[in-house]
């Protein structure tokens, strides 16, 4: 379809060259639509571009009405790309919309694919830019307001490790739009049980196993998700030796999807201060998920998971189980979730041989 630039969006799909003054394209046909683009089709000042009706991650591409150049120069603001709005900010706005989405479907209301994309497909990319972010997001929650916080996060997670899983853009924006999604079902709970600031009865967490099955009723037929992230919706619960729920299947039967969100699931729960639950430093839960990974979870996503998110920790400021503060001043591949630190007084630990030692908390 022949579209105006002002409503492209990232992620559509250009299906015709878009020239300017050479014989060399401006922009390449089947080129996937990212921020740069836009920019240069705006510098440009291209009027028309053709691209596809669906968009990367397959789906429909629904342009919005066109805005004059008129306009765009004196009546609306710099487009979303140009906007200095930090991670966090942007972060915490989505966290609030998942909010509204969580009490709209307790009402009754459909999932509303377009407003969920609207708002998490631009943070999904722009996290896998800002890696570090990643692995600080236990920062950024509270108690409180854990439960939105979560599923926010765990997709970032998601999403971040399945693009370095060198899944191609449209898979790993699925999974994260998949992880945002796993516990939708949870608003079709009793929310006494949700809240509930002291551990679960059997009764109670039986109920909360249903979530995923509710979930998965809930997106069952959204027409842009697509098969493999709803299977993933269904089964993030689930285990390698079938101990998960809600089906109890074993490995051979789990779509890697899932797997990719148990483990982005744990980490984040784990590493957040909960209602009846301390939080845990990143390097203790990952070493956790080390231990736990055997017949469990997913062998090459949990080594992967540990490799990456260790790799944003050189130059980190931690606190010491005996409560010494020092810097990550290296990480050993073989030993990753424990590594070399340097303390205030400049001597040098190496944890992997003070096992007397770990980290407590990752301070920023």
């Amino acid at each position: 379809m022949k579209v105006h630039p002002s409503q492209v969006t990232t992620g559509c799909i250009i299906t015709k060259d878009v020239m300017g003054m050479t014989h060399r394209p401006l922009i390449p046909k089947n080129t996937v639509i990212h921020p740069i683009h836009i920019k240069v089709l705006k510098q440009f000042k291209v009027q028309v571009v053709e691209v596809a009706n669906k968009l990367s991650d397959g789906s429909p591409f629904i342009p919005d009405e066109k805005i004059e150049d008129d306009q765009e120069t004196v009546t609306t603001k710099k487009p979303k790309e140009e906007a200095k709005v930090s991670f966090q900010d942007q972060y915490l706005e989505a966290v609030q919309s998942y909010k509204k989405w969580f009490e709209d479907w307790r009402g009754g209301a459909p999932i509303d694919m377009n407003a969920v994309r609207k708002v998490m497909v631009p943070l999904l990319e722009r996290v896998i830019e800002s890696k570090r972010d990643v692995f600080l997001l236990h920062h950024f929650s509270s108690k409180n307001e854990y439960f939105y916080h979560h599923s926010v996060a765990m997709s970032l997670i998601a999403a971040f490790l399945a693009s370095k899983m060198k899944y191609a853009y449209g898979d790993w924006i699925q999974v994260g739009l998949a992880a945002v999604l796993s516990d939708s079902g949870m608003a079709k709970i009793n929310q006494n049980i949700l809240h509930k600031t002291t551990a679960l009865r059997e009764e109670e967490f039986n109920q909360i196993r249903t979530h995923p099955t509710l979930s998965y009723r809930l997106v069952e037929k959204i027409p842009t998700l697509g098969t493999n992230a709803k299977l993933a919706i269904l089964q993030h619960h689930e285990r390698l030796d079938g101990s998960g729920y809600p089906l109890g299947l074993r490995q051979e039967k789990l779509h890697t999807y899932s797997q990719i969100i148990a483990v982005s699931d744990m980490y984040h729960a784990m590493t957040s201060e909960r209602a009846y639950r301390k939080k845990h430093s990143p390097f203790r839960v990952l070493e956790e998920i080390q231990k736990e990974q055997f017949g469990r979870y997913d062998h090459t996503v949990v080594q992967l998971f540990i490799k990456e998110m260790t790799n944003y920790s050189q130059g980190t400021n931690v606190r010491l189980s005996n409560n010494q503060k020092a810097e990550i001043i290296f990480v050993e591949a073989a030993h990753p979730t424990r590594p070399m630190v340097r303390l205030e007084d400049d001597h040098i630990y190496a944890l992997k041989d003070h096992t007397e030692l770990h980290i407590e908390e990752v301070l920023d």
